[in-house]
């Protein structure tokens, strides 16, 4: 079982974002971590987390870093007897915020992995982005994450802006090696409705050339793909957990949870939430569309999919696709090395 939380505060939005995420309510944070605990003292019991301890925790947003530690700890101390001695602990964070004293409180809590979102060390581009810290914050926070002992440290890349070339993308991939990371996350940027860049679509460049650029020089350097975006030595449990359709409790506004065949959602708006954490939507899951989404998740990531889950015309249309040497078989599942193609390989196993 894994759990989620989200923190939904951001110092800024960035152009390009569709989370729900908000930049002017910052003095409902006490009320909205109490919520949290609301929540996930109900999910605790709705998951049955004496039975099945918790796998993984991430702590994501919006800015988890824009939280103080202390706010947080209320909420470890709800968790810590339902957490994995080994459990992977992964919080995101900003450069800016992630202020020595920050990470050091965050460390002290059991954190032990952090997701820095970079996106690029190019100044200029993290202004087109509206990113909130400069390239020297995020090279500091890096190194002193790694000196205070985090055992995983991950960063995000975008690509596809407007106006990057391979010469931009392999600085950004040079000044990313060159820190103390074990994992990368390389995102093609996308347009949603509700963004910024909505009104500017013609910011993202419509160039695939770059997605096969940013992933060999990645590879090239050691960290392998593991998913279409998602690179390291150090591959997250968290993540795979995800792929591999495992339980997960999601606590906060604008978080999911998974169970069985049930998805939950929470209110995303921040006052409706702390008015009632509780107040949470169900959808019930049909075994087709589960079907369907283990498919796809299966052949964007190193997961595969068990043949034992397909029905027969699907397995001989997998078949095909291996005597083609566009899936990898084995005697019990259908790997995809390629994963640009993963969601063309779906919808022919699909029918």
């Amino acid at each position: 079982m894994l759990a989620y939380i989200h923190i939904p505060y951001c110092d800024s939005r960035c152009h390009y974002c569709s989370f729900n995420t908000y930049v002017d309510k910052f003095d409902t944070r006490s009320a909205y971590m109490q919520a949290l605990q609301k929540q996930l003292l109900f999910e605790l019991e709705r998951f049955h987390a004496k039975e099945q301890s918790i796998e993984t925790l991430f702590i994501g947003g919006g800015t988890p870093s824009t939280v103080s530690p202390d706010l947080y700890a209320p909420l470890f101390d709800l968790l810590h007897p339902y957490l994995q001695k080994d459990a992977e602990i992964t919080i995101e964070a900003n450069p800016n915020s992630a202020t020595k004293p920050w990470l050091e409180g965050m460390k002290d809590l059991g954190i032990n992995r952090i997701s820095f979102g970079v996106q690029s060390f190019n100044a200029a581009k993290l202004k087109a982005l509206n990113r909130a810290h400069n390239p020297q914050q995020a090279i500091d926070a890096i190194h002193y994450a790694n000196l205070l002992g985090f055992e995983h440290i991950s960063l995000d890349l975008i690509y596809n802006y407007q106006g990057d070339t391979k010469v931009l993308l392999l600085e950004d991939i040079n000044m990313a090696f060159s820190l103390p990371i074990d994992h990368i996350s390389a995102y093609e940027l996308t347009i949603e409705e509700g963004t910024t860049f909505a009104s500017t679509p013609e910011v993202r460049q419509e160039d695939e050339n770059l997605a096969f650029f940013v992933t060999k020089q990645i590879e090239k350097r050691g960290f392998k793909a593991y998913e279409i975006s998602n690179f390291g030595s150090y591959q997250s449990k968290h993540n795979k957990g995800y792929w591999e359709l495992k339980d997960y409790i999601g606590i906060g506004a604008g978080a999911v949870g998974f169970l069985k065949n049930k998805r939950f959602y929470p209110n995303t708006k921040i006052e409706s939430y702390i008015n009632n954490p509780l107040q949470i939507t169900k959808e019930y899951i049909t075994k087709e569309a589960y079907l369907t989404e283990s498919i796809f998740l299966g052949l964007r990531s190193n997961i595969g999919i068990k043949k034992s889950k397909l029905t027969l015309k699907m397995q001989k249309r997998a078949d095909f696709l291996c005597k083609e040497n566009k899936l990898h078989c084995t005697k019990t599942h259908y790997f995809n090395h390629n994963f640009f193609i993963a969601d063309e390989l779906s919808l022919y196993i699909l029918g």
